[in-house]
């Protein structure tokens, strides 16, 4: 449910108390959008548009749509320079300009992090655990200061993309024990305070519907003495799956918040793009599971909902073919 839907239902009724403190759980959940490919589409040339057929700011189309928070993906040197700082900072900026908060996410490679890879940067390359952690918290603090420098805000960071089995790897390979990992987790953790002292660090998973899984991660990583805030999850259901899987990412949600006591966020979801009528069902029904999980609950985010069919075989997406957001958005 959005904010704007909460306070309708508010406006004026007896039990002003109640609706003070779901107002406030409204105001803190957020629907947000990954768009970190926005400005690669655009200068291949793709734009924009409105219901009316009308050329806009992508990022105004996702304000209108109810989006409040971007999410954008960093990678360390990137061939072509697609998600290195200023490409990062750019898209913030425009963000920044729509009132969107703003999550930034650390891969910690030069190209895609994910559960079957998480490939050192060439740069770093060969270093030791040691090394790795200064790298970790230097590029974490470089990146974050040229967002403050430009004046902008930052609520959440990720320190790492879908690590289910760590991250620059060989070192922080979860199968060397949760030592070095923690070790790696808690010098980005650090860097982010140092630079933002009020942003929340989300660690993230894949598979938000496997709860072995988060409980396993997240038993040894507390255990070796890693550090986070927010608990992020993937959750990339399909057609026939999706109302099973919705079910039990939210099983995984209430172990995870009664465990550790931490606050959880969907990070990434996302069906394909010629099925928005599903796609709309799935997403109405997660985010009122996430919503009604309260200040526990923090929101979901669409991922790559401005990718075009089939950009660089990317099929989720939320926009059709003449680049407009499809239905799949309605209940963000």
């Amino acid at each position: 449910m959005k904010q704007q839907q909460l306070r309708a239902l508010c406006a004026g009724a007896a039990i002003a108390a109640s609706c003070m403190t779901w107002t406030q759980v409204a105001d803190a959940y957020v629907s947000g959008s990954d768009v970190s490919w926005v400005t690669q589409e655009e200068a291949s040339g793709d734009s924009f548009f409105n219901s009316s057929g009308v050329k806009t700011d992508p990022f105004v189309l996702l304000k209108n749509l109810g989006v409040g928070a971007i999410r954008l993906r960093v990678w360390v040197n990137p061939s072509g320079g697609w998600n290195n700082a200023a490409d990062v900072l750019a898209k913030a900026k425009r963000a920044a300009a729509q009132g969107q908060q703003l999550l930034i996410d650390f891969h910690y490679s030069d190209s895609w992090a994910d559960p079957g890879k998480q490939t050192e940067p060439a740069a770093w390359a060969g270093h030791s655990l040691s090394q790795l952690e200064t790298d970790v918290r230097n590029h974490t603090t470089s990146i974050l200061n040229t967002l403050k420098s430009a004046g902008l805000t930052v609520t959440w960071v990720q320190v790492g993309n879908e690590i289910n089995s760590g991250m620059l790897w060989p070192v922080g390979n979860t199968s060397n024990g949760f030592g070095p990992l923690a070790g790696l987790i808690n010098s980005g953790y650090n860097a982010v305070k140092s630079v933002y002292p009020s942003a929340k660090v989300v660690i993230h998973l894949a598979n938000g519907y496997n709860t072995s899984d988060f409980s396993w991660f997240f038993s040894n990583l507390k255990a070796s003495g890693g550090k986070w805030d927010i608990i992020g999850m993937s959750h990339y259901p399909t057609a026939s799956n999706w109302t099973t899987l919705n079910s039990e990412l939210l099983s995984t949600a209430n172990s995870m918040i009664s465990t550790y006591g931490t606050p959880v966020m969907v990070c990434e979801t996302g069906m394909p793009w010629n099925d928005p009528t599903d796609a709309n069902n799935m997403i109405a029904d997660l985010t009122s599971k996430i919503w009604h999980l309260g200040a526990n609950g923090l929101g979901v985010f669409y991922w790559k909902p401005e990718a075009y069919p089939n950009w660089q075989g990317y099929t989720l997406g939320a926009l059709n073919s003449s680049g407009q957001f499809t239905a799949a958005m309605t209940h963000l």
